[in-house]
Parts: C-alpha cells; sequence; structure tokens
C-alpha cells in the first residue's frame, strides 16, 4: 500500500502503465485460443477474456492503491476514500478481439477530484504504449508524439465509430455519408481508445463518435491534449470524461469536422420534419 495525499504525476502516469501491461497480458495469453463469448445487448459482446483482464487490472491497482476507487467497464468498485478514481476499459475493441481480428487495446487513466490526471492506452499485438500525464506531453514507446498538420479534408484520413444500439445507425450513417464524400478516407476500426490515439500520433487526422462512455475516452483524450490535439464534443465544448460525444482532431481540420456534423444532423432534422408532415404542410394522414 503507498500512502498519499497528493500523489506525485510520475507515479500516477507509471502505475497506469503497469496496470494496462498487467491487463494485456491476459489478452495475449487467450488470444489465439477459444473465446467464450456473452451478449450484453444485441451487438455488444463480452468475453471471458474482458473480466479475466479487468481482474488482472484492478488487482495490480488494488495492490498499489487498496483505497481507490476503481470504474471499470464490467465492474466498479468503491474506496475507502475515494479521492481517486481509475477509470479501466480491460478490453476496448471486444468485437475485434472475439473475431481474432487484431485491433484491440487496455485503457487505464486516473483522475482526482474530477480532473484526469495520467493515462496510458496499450495495444499488445503492436507492442504499442501510448501515456500521458498532465503538463508531461504524451508519448508512443517513449518517444514524443503530436498530430498531423493535414488541413482541408479532401487530405485528411477520418475515424469515426458506430454505437451498439442499431436505433442509432440512421444519423451515424448520415454523417458518414457526408464526410465520405469530401475526406480522403475513412475508417472505422472498432476502438475508440486506439482511434483517438493515433489522431495524437499523426495516423488518423480526425476521429469522431457519440454514445461512448467514460472508460471508451479517459486515457484517450488526455493522451489527446497532451500530443496538441484539439477535443471537444460535438457542440466544440471542451470533451468531458463523462460526456458522450468526442471530436479528436489535429486542430486544422476541427472547425470542418464540426461544421460537418452540423449540417449532417441539421438535414436529418429537416428531412425528418419534411416526411411527418407531408407536402401539403400538415400531418401526413391527417
Amino acid at each position: 500500500m503507498i500512502e498519499h495525499s497528493e500523489l506525485p504525476l510520475t507515479l500516477l502516469e507509471e502505475t497506469a502503465v503497469s496496470a494496462a501491461r498487467a491487463g494485456a497480458s491476459v489478452l495475449l495469453d487467450r488470444w489465439r485460443g477459444i473465446r467464450h463469448v456473452e451478449f450484453k445487448g444485441e451487438i455488444d459482446l463480452v468475453t471471458d477474456a474482458d473480466r479475466q483482464s479487468e481482474q488482472a487490472v484492478v488487482s495490480f491497482l488494488r495492490s498499489r492503491f487498496p483505497d481507490h476507487e476503481v470504474l471499470a467497464e464490467e465492474g466498479s468498485t468503491g474506496g475507502a476514500s475515494p479521492i481517486y478514481r481509475w477509470i479501466v476499459d480491460p478490453l476496448d475493441g471486444t468485437t475485434n478481439y472475439a473475431h481474432g481480428y487484431p485491433h484491440f487495446a487496455v485503457s487505464v487513466a486516473v483522475e482526482h477530484e474530477g480532473k484526469v490526471l495520467a493515462g496510458a492506452v496499450y495495444d499488445p499485438l503492436l507492442d504499442e504504449m501510448f501515456q500521458a500525464r498532465v503538463g508531461g506531453g504524451a508519448f508512443l514507446n517513449g518517444a514524443p508524439i503530436s498530430p498531423s498538420r493535414v488541413d482541408q479534408l479532401l487530405q485528411a484520413l477520418v475515424g469515426m465509430g458506430f454505437p451498439y444500439d442499431r436505433r442509432l445507425f440512421g444519423a451515424v450513417m448520415r454523417r458518414f455519408n457526408y464526410f465520405a464524400r469530401r475526406c480522403q478516407g475513412m475508417r472505422r476500426d472498432g476502438s475508440a481508445a486506439l482511434d483517438i490515439c493515433y489522431v495524437a500520433a499523426g495516423r488518423l487526422d480526425a476521429f469522431y463518435e457519440d454514445h461512448l462512455y467514460p472508460w471508451d475516452v479517459a486515457a484517450g483524450i488526455l493522451i489527446a491534449r497532451e500530443a496538441g490535439c484539439a477535443v471537444t464534443d460535438f457542440l466544440g465544448r471542451p470533451a468531458e470524461v463523462y460526456g458522450s460525444s468526442i471530436v479528436a482532431t489535429n486542430g486544422h481540420l476541427h472547425p470542418a469536422i464540426l461544421a460537418g456534423l452540423d449540417e449532417s444532423d441539421r438535414r436529418a432534422a429537416h428531412l425528418s420534419g419534411a416526411r411527418r408532415f407531408g407536402k401539403s404542410g400538415g400531418p401526413e394522414g391527417g
């Protein structure tokens, strides 16, 4: 147990990195094995590897800080003095993992009095550790990272995500169609944590998604900001861990991405209203 009043940022960052590695070790051990899959929703999966990875991460954190609170995707535990909260996604990219698609990560972040102080996102297959602490910059395997300088949508590679609720796909597809017609390329890789880090490292020029959870974005938001990215919600407000939408860009593209999201959503609202009221201006069938 480590006693503390206010813990050093370097200690918190190192703990996030080590905890992410602990979870990833479980995922690697089970990567080539049989996957036991359960469904939390129509297309929302959880595997035995998710739970075992989470157990490894939480056990490591408890060995260091038994009084800290842990908020994790598959379960949460309170602390005796929850001044610090660890936010854990033991397997971001569960659907990828379940299908043997090699793109997933473990994400671990820690917040103190509502502010994320340190975080790590680890891709065990590529052995890539993205990490950051407040005011310390962002790093990939120890080397500083920064976003791209692309300033035109036509030259941009843009990432996005789909929610698990199929009822929301209409809005998602309208946004996708808008950007697909205007960008160099679109990617949907299935791991928000990694996608945000890819913006931080200049691999993607922008990323957007809504209907997210804290464990999807907590570490990524910090890493992207420390790398020099612009990170907001769909309305252009600073992105929050407990918000539901995120836009992460290299900064240059941020106005264009926000404008595109707004325009595609306004078009959807207009079309919906037109269908509802019909050509005569009154409600259809009225």
